[in-house]
């Protein structure tokens, strides 16, 4: 596949994840050379390159998908299943009689349909009545008009969202007035507290990610934090009869179920399970995130020629996002963890190696071609494995679920 995928969370007003917008390029050449980037999503539907691969994109959940004019009128979109799939019309398409009438068309199969840079005007009136999603763009738009549109809305059938919504405050404005669909990085911004300290609950589970990150993995010292915290107990014992490991036999100790693990799986389990526990009166989708970026960066460690540490760029990708888990500074949090001087130089944003990798991956997430291409150039990564390596990271992500289940109820 030479077609670059990537998909941006669209929460509820619980922020609780309802879709998924596929972002489509079809490589860098086209991305800038191209009169109409939007039309690689016609193009790869038509083809149907992405169709095996869409449930690791959705996870069961609704998909956005982007859909220029040639695309509503000749039907792409039709292949896709109508009760999973929502076509955002782009902001280009103008609303002709025959572009009309293929909306309607898909309105009576069952498809959702949401119209993308929504404002107030009469160019958008032949669209209001058609489609179930309006989405206002929170950088385009003031305070005021976003209010307005909130009240002229109150009471209709149509859903506001609110996209490029990139800080908390943002956030908290377009729910307050109303808005009932959030799109954004919003919910990977920390809410810092000057002042405040880290709760003790989350110092406990630091003091666990300082213990399996220090070179030579005590296991008594491991096992004696965990077995001070109940619900760590119940989920490594979880975790070793879940269908991912697969342990069947009896278990003495918290001590033996780690040794049967090993040193490589305990780092794996132990930074899952403390980063959604740090994480749990955050969205899920943050801990989903931020195991997406370990692992993508761990996958890409041999081919940058860092196979020996692919422990650590797991742990550069995944800690990209505990300032945001813990609402703290993350030159502290990072003080307080013994990891990789070089790591901890990259989290922070100094140029490097560690920082290419980190950069591909936020870039590639992002559908940033440019910058990833830049990043990528300077490690000699062949950019065309990374589409595959971010479908296998994602259905990494999918197993994980099975191990973090239950990490709020325990």
């Amino acid at each position: 596949m030479d077609t670059f995928i990537a998909r941006q969370p669209i929460f509820d007003r619980q922020l609780g994840v309802y879709g998924y917008e596929l972002l489509f390029r079809s490589g860098l050449k086209d991305y800038f050379d191209h009169a109409d980037p939007d039309q690689a999503s016609s193009r790869v539907i038509a083809d149907s390159l992405f169709l095996p691969h869409l449930d690791a994109l959705s996870r069961g959940r609704l998909v956005f998908i982007p859909v220029t004019r040639e695309g509503l009128v000749q039907e792409w979109i039709g292949i896709l299943r109508p009760e999973s799939t929502v076509i955002q019309i782009v902001e280009a398409v103008e609303p002709d009689d025959e572009v009309l009438e293929a909306c309607r068309a898909f309105r009576s199969k069952g498809y959702r349909l949401a119209l993308d840079d929504f404002t107030r005007g009469s160019r958008w009136e032949p669209w209001v009545d058609l489609v179930d999603i309006l989405k206002v763009d929170v950088l385009c738009s003031t305070l005021r008009d976003r209010a307005a549109l909130a009240q002229c809305f109150r009471g209709r059938p149509q859903v506001l969202l609110a996209e490029k919504v990139e800080t908390q405050e943002s956030y908290r404005e377009s729910h307050g007035q109303g808005y009932g669909l959030f799109q954004g990085y919003f919910f990977a911004r920390p809410s810092a507290v000057p002042g405040r300290d880290i709760a003790g609950a989350r110092v406990h589970y630091l003091q666990l990610l300082r213990e399996i990150h220090k070179a030579g993995l005590d296991f008594a010292a491991i096992a004696e934090i965990v077995e001070r915290e109940v619900g760590l107990s119940y989920k490594l014992l979880r975790y070793l009869n879940s269908a991912f490991f697969g342990w069947r036999g009896p278990v003495s100790s918290i001590r033996h179920a780690l040794m049967l693990l090993g040193e490589r799986e305990i780092k794996t389990w132990a930074s899952v399970v403390v980063m959604a526990s740090m994480a749990a009166d955050k969205p899920d989708e943050l801990v989903t995130q931020a195991l997406l970026r370990g692992r993508l960066c761990e996958q890409l460690a041999p081919a940058v020629g860092l196979a020996d540490r692919s422990s650590d760029l797991f742990l550069l990708g995944a800690f990209s996002l505990i300032d945001a888990m813990l609402d703290f500074p993350l030159e502290s949090i990072l003080a307080q963890i013994p990891i990789a001087e070089d790591v901890k130089a990259a989290l922070l944003g100094e140029p490097g190696q560690l920082r290419d990798v980190l950069e591909v991956v936020l870039a590639y997430d992002a559908c940033n071609l440019q910058v990833m291409s830049e990043h990528a150039s300077k490690l000699g990564l062949d950019e065309s494995i990374l589409p595959g390596q971010y479908l296998e990271a994602l259905r990494w992500c999918d197993k994980e679920g099975d191990l973090n289940a239950g990490v709020h109820a325990a």
